[in-house]
C-alpha cells in the first residue's frame, strides 16, 4: 500500500516512517515544507492512506498558525475529495484544540475540515489529540520539555523550571507509533476522536529529578526500575540524547595477585552484576553466606567450585567451563569457593542477589578444604 505521510521530517513522523520502513507491504510516499502545496493532489490519487503530520506550532508569526494548520488541512481534504476515493485520513491534532487560543483555534479548524470531509466523501478520519509526545528525535528547545532536559542534563547542562509542582501528561512516541499502525492495519476502531494509550501525568520536578537520576546512576552505578512504563520510556529518550562521546563510561575496577574485579550494574530491589578474574591455580571465595545468594556464570576458561555445608559438612565439587553456559548457584549455609584449573586467565560473571552492604555484608570467611 501507498501511504502519504504529510510533514514527514518532523519528530513523529520520523519515528513513524522507520517503523514503516520496516515493512516490506508499505511504499512511503513523504510531503514537506519544501513541496508545494499542489503536489497534494497527484500524491493523493495513489495514496492507499493518509497520515496527516503535518502543522504549525511555534511559528514567527501568529498567522502561520492558520495557513499551517487549518488552511494545509483544507487543501488536503480537497484534493481527496477531488480524487473521487474514500482515503483513509489520521490527524495528530493537540489537547489544546479545545482551548481558544490561535494554536487550538487552528488544529480545531483542521479537525472540522477533516470532519466535513468524512461526512461529505465517507474518507474515514481518525483524529489524535495528543498532549506532549516524547522520545527519541524530538527537537530540544523547541516544543517539548522532555527533550530539551535530556538534551542539558545529558550534556550537564543547566535547565530551567519555572514550577516544579506543575503536572504535565506525556505519551511515548513508540506507544503513538503503534496506534497509528494498528489505526492504518485496521485493528483499530470506527472514525472519529482516538487516544493514545497509555497516558502518563507527572510534574515538572519529578521528570528533572527523574533524569538526573539516569545520569547520576553512571557513578553509583543503581539503575533505576527501567524495564516498564513511564521509567523505561523516559530512560530510552534519556540515552537517545547523548551525544557519541558519552557512549560509554568507565566502572571501578578493583584488582590485585588473583584478577580483578569489576562491578557493572546494581539495581535497588534486584541484586547485582559483576564480573571477575582469576589467574591460572588461583582460588577465589572461601567463605559463606546466611541469606545472600550469588550466581557465577564462567565465559572463559575452566573452573572447580567447591562447597561445604557449614553445619553437617556435607561436601560437593564440580566442574565447568566456558564452553558450556552453565549457572552455577551458591546455597545459603554453604562455604564455597573457585578455582581456575586451567592453563588460561579466567573469567566469570557473578549476579549477586543484593548490593553488597559494607555494614552487614553477610559474608563470612571459612575454608571449603579438601574431600574427606
Amino acid at each position: 500500500m501507498k501511504v502519504l505521510v504529510t510533514g514527514a521530517d518532523g519528530f513523529v513522523a520520523r519515528n513513524l516512517i522507520v517503523h514503516l520502513g520496516e515493512r516490506k507491504d508499505v511504499e512511503i510516499v513523504p510531503f514537506t515544507r519544501q513541496h508545494d502545496l499542489s503536489a497534494l493532489e497527484s500524491l493523493v490519487r495513489d495514496a492507499d492512506f493518509v497520515f496527516h503530520l503535518a502543522g504549525v506550532n511555534r511559528p514567527k508569526d501568529p498567522a502561520e498558525f492558520r495557513s499551517g494548520n487549518a488552511d494545509l488541512t483544507r487543501v488536503l481534504c480537497a484534493a481527496i475529495s477531488q480524487c473521487g476515493r474514500k482515503v483513509p485520513v489520521l490527524y495528530t491534532s493537540s489537547t489544546q484544540a479545545e482551548l481558544d487560543n490561535a494554536y487550538g483555534v487552528s488544529k480545531r479548524g483542521a479537525e472540522q475540515a477533516l470532519l466535513a470531509l468524512s461526512e461529505g466523501s465517507g474518507s474515514p478520519v481518525h483524529l489524535f489529540r495528543l498532549p506532549n509526545v516524547f522520545g527519541k528525535w524530538a527537537r530540544p528547545n523547541y516544543n517539548s520539555a522532555v527533550a530539551t532536559f535530556c538534551h542539558n542534563i545529558a550534556r550537564d547542562l543547566p535547565i530551567q523550571i519555572n514550577d516544579p509542582a506543575a503536572r504535565i501528561c506525556l505519551v511515548y512516541i513508540d506507544d503513538v507509533v503503534r496506534s497509528f499502525v494498528d489505526v492504518m492495519d485496521g485493528r483499530s476502531g470506527g472514525s472519529g476522536f482516538a487516544e493514545v494509550q497509555p497516558q502518563y501525568g507527572i510534574t515538572v520536578g519529578e521528570l528533572a529529578d527523574q533524569l538526573y537520576a539516569f545520569r547520576d546512576s553512571r557513578k553509583s552505578l543503581v539503575t533505576e526500575a527501567v524495564g516498564t512504563g513511564l521509567t523505561r520510556a523516559l530512560y530510552s529518550t534519556y540515552l537517545s540524547y547523548l551525544p557519541p562521546e558519552r557512549f560509554t563510561y568507565e566502572v571501578p575496577k578493583y584488582g590485585d595477585a588473583r584478577g580483578v574485579f569489576v562491578e557493572m550494574l546494581k539495581t535497588r530491589d534486584s541484586g547485582q552484576f559483576s564480573f571477575f578474574t582469576a589467574h591460572p591455580g588461583v582460588t577465589r571465595g572461601g567463605h559463606y553466606h546466611h541469606s545472600k545468594t550469588e550466581k557465577f556464570l564462567v565465559i572463559k576458561g575452566k573452573a572447580c567450585f567447591r562447597f561445604r555445608q557449614v553445619v553437617t559438612g556435607e561436601f560437593y565439587e564440580l566442574f565447568t567451563n566456558g564452553e558450556r553456559p552453565e549457572i552455577v548457584e551458591t546455597v545459603p549455609g554453604w562455604t564455597h569457593d573457585i578455582t581456575n584449573v586451567g592453563d588460561d586467565e579466567m573469567v566469570v560473571m557473578l549476579w549477586a542477589n543484593e548490593i553488597f552492604d559494607r555494614a552487614r555484608p553477610d559474608t563470612y570467611a571459612r575454608p571449603v578444604g579438601t574431600a574427606a
